[in-house]
């Protein structure tokens, strides 16, 4: 299960707030259990791009053989 705290993987486009699928978020509350997720999603400058309440099939947990990369967002204010 994914717990508070824990970096998540975004499994899905959230184009509303220009995420894509495999953005990298900090669960910041766990709902029912596990059946959703409140995620913060920051830039590498520590800007707040979006705070979404998703459900667990939305996001999965962070893998040790995975690299990050990075990206610039289009409409960033």
């Amino acid at each position: 299960m994914i717990e508070d705290l824990a970096r998540i993987v975004l499994t899905v486009a959230m184009t509303d707030y220009g995420l894509r699928g495999g953005d990298i978020g900090a669960v910041v509350m766990v709902h029912m259990r596990g059946a959703g997720h409140t995620v913060e999603f920051l830039t590498l400058g520590g800007d707040a791009v979006a705070v979404l309440t998703l459900p667990a099939s939305h996001v999965r947990p962070m893998r040790a053989n995975e690299i990050a990369h990075a990206r610039e967002l289009a409409h960033f204010p």
